[in-house]
């Protein structure tokens, strides 16, 4: 199962601070044992929302507005994406994260990733061979 683990955003993070070398050290350490363990699939840290840009589609028409956007609590700092046999592994995953980030005081989201098999008999061979073939094609650009 996959899923994608979302860091939500607070004031630092939205202030474009830098993490301390202490927790900038822990998180590494973290992920490095991620990747050991073969569960990491990808992950990063996003810029401010002041650096962002939302395009929002009305009518079919999309409208280009640039950021910072005001609602804190609902913006996201990073995301990583894991890989592993259950939701139960996931959040075991989850409750080692460094517990210096945000001082303590961090929001992480889970949410599964949908898979091929998720969509059922919509996915036909040919359907399937043209995903793989997509995939393939990123995986190594990666």
């Amino acid at each position: 199962m996959r899923f994608i683990v979302l860091r939500k955003a607070d004031e630092r993070t939205e202030a474009g601070e830098p993490p301390e070398p202490e927790l900038l050290a822990a998180m590494t350490e973290y992920q490095s044992e991620m990747a050991r363990a073969g569960v990491l699939r990808a992950g990063a840290g996003l810029k401010p929302s002041s650096a962002g840009i939302r395009i929002k589609f009305s009518r079919g028409r999309p409208t280009v507005l640039d950021g910072p956007f005001t609602e804190t609590k609902e913006l996201i700092a990073g995301f990583s994406v894991i890989e592993v046999e259950s939701e139960d592994e996931a959040i075991e995953w989850l409750r080692r994260w460094p517990t210096l980030d945000g001082g303590g005081e961090v929001e992480l989201e889970l949410r599964p990733l949908y898979e091929v098999d998720d969509f059922g008999p919509a996915v036909t061979p040919e359907f399937r061979e043209l995903l793989d073939q997509l995939w393939a094609g990123t995986e190594s650009a990666t």
